[in-house]
């Protein structure tokens, strides 16, 4: 046990998180109440786009969402067909595209973003600033700590 905390009553509020997560089907909700017209792992690709800032491989795509690149690949075709993303030529090596957002799905993502995280902020709105500081800080350093122990165990 880890001096000064006790994981065995923090264990419990994990799961509470993951419960309101999946119950209350959050994801789905902030999808249809922002309109976005894809499935929740089509909507985490436009995400990575979005997050990234610029247009990316599929692989790196894949990289950041933990997955396999043939399952970034299947779910291109279908954003693609919706014009919600396109493959452009890589700048730097003709011979590969790259994956970019189009208007419509910087919108989708946009619009997505800003109901999830109007939620969010609405969650913690009464919370002293440093505790939001603190929150964030810490529930990122336990998510990459916690992910870097996972992947020893594989």
């Amino acid at each position: 046990m880890s001096e000064g905390l006790d994981l065995a009553a923090v264990l419990p509020q994990l799961m509470r998180l993951g419960t309101v997560f999946n119950r209350s089907q959050l994801v789905e909700r902030a999808m249809e109440e922002a309109a976005v017209p894809v499935d929740r792992p089509g909507l985490t690709v436009l995400i990575t786009l979005r997050m990234a800032d610029r247009p990316l491989r599929v692989g790196e795509i894949a990289a950041r969402m933990q997955v396999v690149g043939p399952h970034v690949t299947r779910h291109l075709h279908d954003l693609e067909r919706a014009g919600l993303v396109r493959r452009v030529v890589d700048p730097d090596d003709q011979r590969a595209r790259l994956v970019e957002l189009t208007d419509a799905g910087a919108g989708a993502a946009g619009r997505y973003l800003d109901t999830i995280l109007g939620w969010f902020t609405g969650a913690v709105a009464d919370w002293p600033a440093d505790d939001r500081a603190t929150f964030g800080r810490l529930l990122s350093r336990f998510v990459a700590d916690l992910q870097e122990r996972v992947a020893d165990l594989d």
